[in-house]
Parts: C-alpha cells; structure tokens; sequence
C-alpha cells in the first residue's frame, strides 16, 4: 500500500472545510501520487519548507487548489512562474484540465522533479527547464506563488501575459498592494481572495486592460 494512500480522503476533508468543492476520484489519487513524489524527493533535496504530509495537504495543497478554483473561465494556457515544487501548477493542470500548463522552473534539480511528477501523473502540462523571462511566448495567465525577490519577478512576469490576460498573485495581505504596484498600471485588480487555512494569505487576481 503507498505511503500516502488515504491522503485524497483526508484532502477531501480539508477541501470540504475550506468551503470548496469536492474533489474527483482521479484527482485525489493524482494528489496522493503527488504528495508521495514530494515526500520522497524532499528526503534527498530541499524542495519545499514544508516537509510534513499534513502541513503539504494544508497549505500547499489546498491553498492551490482554491487558486485553481477561483480562475476565471476561458483561461487556455498558463504560466506557473519560478514553479519550485509545481505550486500552484500542478493542482491547477489536476483540476482545471482545459488548462494548458507550463512550469518554469530554472534551477535544475527542481526541474527534473517536476518532469518526473509530470509523467507521474499523467499531465499533459509542460517543464521550461530555463528562467520564465526566456520563454518567448505570452500566456493567458501567469501565477505566482512564494518566489524569490517576488517583486522583481512580477515586473517580468508582467510582461509575458498576453492582450487580457491575468497575473494570479498568491501572497500575504500585507504585501498585496505593493506586490500589486510592481506590475504596473497595465492591471486592473479584483479584491483579494482570502486563502483558505491563513487569515493573512490572499489571492490577488490583475486583468491586462486592453490598449
């Protein structure tokens, strides 16, 4: 039996508190299989803060599950920007499957992991194995979730979401409207989504405003 079998239950449990809805049967085994390649790999490398399986399903995983689900419809393709881990990228590819993924992600053993959640899984999202400024192309959405020098990186993630396109922002509250700021006044923001199991994390949703 897999170190992790259960976890989509008790996933299901924290979705469920979190007031979301329910997760598929294949999307909880996904997460179990995710959750098993993440304990295992961060065994040998540090691929995320948070170590514990509970701490993984209630933070990281929830938290991107409810970014997955707050995404407007119509989004086609999607950046997820300095993907670390692939939060929130592969929840979102798990749960919003008409999505088109790509995880930018440049340091090397970070990116080996997510190819190998990537076929894992059976995703179809893809690894830019490269930094998300090299990328060359523009996406619907870019998101962004605890990179490093945050606001450097939303000046040059700005720049690669396309004609109406989104930037997700997954941060603290106090450092929403700064973080905002550093995309430029090219967005038009909603008001912040609180993210479920922090009062002080919110998702922070800019449209490019047509020229």
């Amino acid at each position: 039996m897999s170190e992790t079998a259960g976890a989509g239950e008790r996933l299901n449990v924290l979705v469920a508190e979190a007031g979301l809805g329910p997760l598929g049967r294949e999307q909880g085994l996904r997460f179990e299989d995710y959750l098993s390649l993440i304990l295992r790999w961060d065994a040998r490398m540090n691929l995320t803060a948070i170590r514990d399986e509970g701490g993984i399903l209630s933070r990281h995983f929830v938290e991107s599950i409810a970014c997955a689900r707050a995404l407007p419809a119509g989004i086609g393709t999607l950046l997820d920007f300095g993907s670390g881990a692939g939060l929130p990228g592969i929840p979102i590819a798990i749960c919003r499957p008409e999505i088109a993924v790509t995880l930018a992600e440049s340091q090397g053993k970070k990116a080996a992991f997510l190819q190998e959640a990537v076929r894992v899984l059976g995703l179809s999202a893809k690894v830019h194995g490269q930094r998300a400024e090299t990328i060359g192309t523009f996406f619907d959405c870019v998101a962004l979730r605890a990179v490093e020098r945050m606001e450097r990186a939303i000046q040059a993630a700005a720049q690669l979401v396309g004609p109406e396109g989104w930037l997700a922002l997954m941060a603290t509250g106090g450092s929403v409207a700064q973080q905002q700021a550093a995309a430029g006044p090219a967005f038009r923001w909603a008001a912040p989504v609180q993210l479920p199991g922090s009062e002080e994390r919110q998702l922070a949703l800019g449209r490019r405003i047509s020229s």
